[in-house]
């Protein structure tokens, strides 16, 4: 792969060359600070450009612009990440090598009519996006903020942060909130658009066997925005430890099997411990078939029907996630407290340290193997600083026995939230 990277006054360009796909993907990130509000109008205004355009009224004549376009694939999502909330358009399509000449610019037509010219409605006063396309993306979110409940893996997950860290950027729902929703009308949503095209912090991510020149221009072309140039800070969230012991909190809700969520936060980490030795010790402690919590609290003890632990570098937290029985919640967080403590002690091996690194290396070696894994790949190095591919492999090698256990004794348990079945 050949990466370069082209920096304009209104957005930065990242045109990744490579020969292993048969297809280009183009993927637009618009970025700015988290906003509580805003998530909602984020999430709504996605499904309200997806939905229609000026010259597609509707997603039937939008359906049939892609497959004009050799079954075009387009999407959006709109997501979290540390102090941002990022919405990102994407646009699939096959290499015009393997089409006609000239599909590449009717493609990023396609992608830029999504954008920039959606479908709005004059009234004699001021303009809104058109009604019935703002109605049918309203019901959606609305549909998708409401059955959150239905999930309650994360609905539990969700709970834990919002009751650990209030009024916190940490404890914000990704899909928004139905007070929010319901404050907003046509009118306004449009107005967030145009302040949106113009304030956020604009990437272009284009992956593909292309012409660097040719995407430069058509880009340059088509891209005609006039963004108020920002300066990116840090994602990283420094959560402070507030609890010397933690808070156990249980809810009730219609379930036949209880969820239980943990939530640790950790004491002035390194960018090192974060970003790598925080892999290994969650690995260690809960990422897999042979992790110590899935043996000693599952296998020998057979108190939950799932339990994992995952680390949250951004918001600087490790969270440890299990389906258990209320009856079971005691005794499920007694071990899960003790291997933690062991985790402090070095009760564990060099193999299992072993095993933690190759997962985590094999994961990093996937990400060069599907067009949206290396967007991520590129977007974690712009947004993130994250390392590429061959330097976090260098990285995640130094980390030692002694700097998982210097680790673990930085990680303190803040919260016990169990959603227990009353079923």
């Amino acid at each position: 792969m050949k990466y370069k990277k082209i920096v304009t006054q209104t957005y930065n360009l990242h045109i990744v060359k490579t020969k292993k796909f048969k297809t280009v993907t183009i993927e637009v990130n618009f970025k700015n600070k988290l906003n509580k509000e805003e998530i909602t109008y984020r999430n709504l205004l996605i499904n309200t450009l997806c939905s229609s355009t000026k010259k597609y009224p509707n997603k039937r004549f939008m359906e049939i612009a892609t497959e004009d376009l050799y079954e075009l694939n387009y999407g959006a999502t709109n997501y979290i990440s540390g102090k941002y909330n990022v919405m990102s358009y994407d646009v699939t399509f096959l290499n015009e090598k393997y089409t006609e000449t000239g599909m590449f610019d009717k493609s990023v037509d396609f992608l830029c009519e999504m954008l920039f010219n959606p479908n709005t409605e004059d009234t004699r006063n001021y303009t809104r996006f058109n009604t019935k396309a703002f109605s049918i993306a309203y019901e959606k979110l609305e549909d998708s903020i409401k059955s959150l409940k239905e999930d309650p893996a994360s609905f539990s997950k969700i709970r834990m942060l919002e009751l650990m860290c209030p009024n916190s950027a940490i404890s914000y729902r990704p899909s928004g909130y139905i007070e929010d929703l319901q404050k907003v009308n046509a009118k306004k949503l449009y107005e967030y658009y145009k302040k949106m095209i113009k304030s956020d912090i604009i990437d272009i991510f284009v992956i593909g066997d292309v012409n660097e020149a040719h995407v430069k221009k058509i880009i340059s072309d088509r891209f005609r925005v006039r963004t108020i140039k920002k300066h990116s800070e840090s994602h990283f969230i420094s959560s402070k430890r507030t609890r010397l012991l933690p808070k156990t909190i249980i809810e009730k809700q219609k379930l036949n099997q209880s969820k239980l969520v943990i939530g640790a936060k950790l004491d002035k980490t390194s960018d090192f411990e974060k970003r790598y030795v925080m892999n290994v010790y969650s690995y260690i402690l809960g990422g897999g078939p042979d992790s110590k919590l899935f043996k000693n609290a599952r296998e020998a003890r057979s108190l939950c029907y799932s339990i994992s632990s995952a680390g949250q570098p951004l918001q600087n937290l490790i969270t440890i996630s299990a389906g258990i029985n209320a009856s079971d919640f005691k005794e499920t967080v007694s071990v899960i407290k003790k291997e933690m403590k062991n985790m402090q002690k070095g009760n564990f091996s060099d193999d299992d340290i072993i095993k933690a690194k190759v997962t985590y290396i094999n994961s990093i070696k996937e990400l060069e193997d599907s067009p949206q894994s290396i967007v991520s790949l590129y977007a974690g190095m712009e947004y993130l600083g994250s390392d590429d591919i061959e330097n976090r492999i260098k990285q995640i090698n130094k980390v030692t026995k002694k700097s998982v256990v210097k680790l673990a004794k930085k990680v303190h348990m803040d919260l016990i939230y169990l959603l227990e079945g009353v079923e």
